[in-house]
């Protein structure tokens, strides 16, 4: 087995995992707490547009996602990110990961949203602040707070979703497994055992950590 893993840089692909968490992390949260405000806002319109992109998001396949991505934005429409083409299947991958958590953060936001009690918006209002003022200032900061918990939760899942990033032909540690399993199949357990543990020493620590922000932070009620 050590033999096995001087062959392949197991490390290097839990870092490319690592890397596509963080970067589809940011972008996921940026766009889902768009598509909360969204969900919430006075606009029956715009109320539509964020349900109807929740809706069909979360009914549909990661992997048809950023096989989409991968072959509609890169393949048909000639989208390159970057001239290196490992990079460049690395940001297609973080598209269809952003496009697809994304919708399960503005879920997780809606719940924080109904932490926050209605006099406080009644309260936004009567001093004359807009819908816009009043979900800067006083509902986000209560949702994010009453949203940890959540939002951990959806960090994990994206962390352990980045394996789907094969769909785009990126190398990362569940496709080191499939090599390592494929050319040495009698260690196929011993494998296993250590990509799962990999995953494990990296969602570990994300769980407690959001446990603990969950409890800190708090809203008292």
């Amino acid at each position: 087995m050590s033999e096995l893993l001087s062959q392949y840089d197991v490390l290097g692909a839990f870092l490319v995992n690592i890397q596509l968490t963080l970067a589809s992390a940011i972008c996921a949260l940026v766009l889902g707490t768009v598509l909360a405000v969204l969900r919430i806002s006075p606009s029956p319109a715009l109320r539509f547009a964020g349900t109807t992109y929740v809706t069909l998001v979360r009914n549909t396949p990661l992997t048809l996602i950023i096989f989409g991505c991968w072959m509609v934005l890169w393949g048909q429409l000639g989208v390159n990110v970057s001239d290196d083409l490992a990079r460049n299947n690395f940001w297609m991958a973080v598209i269809g990961l952003s496009l697809y958590t994304s919708a399960f953060v503005c879920e997780s936001l809606r719940s924080g949203f109904n932490t926050i009690p209605v006099g406080q918006s009644e309260a936004a209002r009567s001093i004359g602040l807009n819908f816009a003022q009043s979900v800067q200032l006083v509902i986000l900061p209560q949702a994010f707070r009453g949203a940890i918990a959540p939002l951990g939760n959806t960090l994990i899942a994206l962390t352990k979703n980045t394996t789907v990033a094969a769909a785009a032909s990126v190398l990362q540690a569940s496709t080191v497994m499939q090599q390592m399993i494929e050319f040495s199949p009698d260690q196929g357990l011993a494998i296993f055992l250590v990509i799962a543990l990999g995953f494990v020493v990296i969602v570990f620590p994300m769980g407690l950590l959001f446990t603990f922000l969950s409890r800190r932070l708090a809203v008292s009620r």
